[in-house]
């Protein structure tokens, strides 16, 4: 059994990991039942925060813009991460966001993973609720914010480390990391061209995009183009 692993937690712009953004990465090292190093950063977002996102995290498009670039912050918690295998509550929600937004930029990404959900789920089916905080209460983890992703991926990992002590000498293979599993479509960068559009239009119309043109893929930028387009109306003469 591994001696190292790194719990992880997300927080997106919603549910779908092709359409959605992340919003923050949040990461705790695991070594030995102890916690030795810790790894958090916001992530600029090229598409608008809806508001129940706001309200639910307390995320705003300001707070974002202080973090790094998605490429950058992708591979800051790869060097964090190394090898080591993943946990998570509902650890295929996250592990399904970081292989897209890896994807987007031309990386591969692939771990085995625990998944604290599932433990749960075997060991404590008589809670009525197998939610993080409810868990957490549970077992009395403090938690002092909640949605945010650097204070759930540290109450994963006590959840984890108490469900262990509790539950691994009766069922040792719930605490086996195991390959995750999650085909995407391949991702293809903005071309020059859609950029050069892009640019031009947001010049044209005199509009404000909150969004790294860079950053965005073919299919972003497309839809950014006909929401441009829908709203305002082409370029005159086109």
């Amino acid at each position: 059994m591994s001696e190292s692993y790194v719990v992880v937690d997300l927080e997106t712009t919603g549910l779908s990991p092709e359409k959605n953004r992340i919003l923050e990465i949040g990461a705790v090292r695991l070594e030995k039942g102890k916690k030795t190093d810790f790894f958090q950063t916001m992530v600029r977002c090229p598409a608008e925060i809806p508001a129940f996102v706001s309200e639910l995290t307390g995320i705003t498009k300001e707070i974002c813009e202080s973090g790094m670039e998605e490429r950058e912050a992708l591979e800051q918690f790869l060097r964090f991460a190394g090898e080591d295998p993943l946990i998570g509550h509902n650890l295929l929600f996250d592990f399904k966001f970081l292989k897209w937004g890896f994807a987007r930029h031309g990386m591969g990404f692939e771990r085995a993973g625990i998944d604290t959900l599932k433990i749960a789920r075997a060991c404590l089916s008589e809670l009525p609720s197998k939610k993080l905080e409810c868990l957490c209460s549970n077992y009395q983890i403090p938690q002092e914010k909640h949605h945010r992703a650097l204070e759930d991926a540290s109450a994963t990992a006590d959840l984890f480390l108490r469900m262990k002590e509790q539950f691994f000498e009766a069922n040792p293979n719930y605490f086996e990391p195991v390959p995750m599993n999650c085909k995407i479509k391949k991702q293809s960068a903005a071309t020059e061209y859609q950029k050069r559009y892009l640019i031009d239009l947001i010049k044209y119309h005199k509009i404000h995009i909150d969004a790294s043109i860079g950053e965005l893929s073919r299919s972003e930028a497309s839809r950014m183009i006909d929401r441009i387009i829908l709203q305002y109306g082409r370029k005159k003469g086109e």
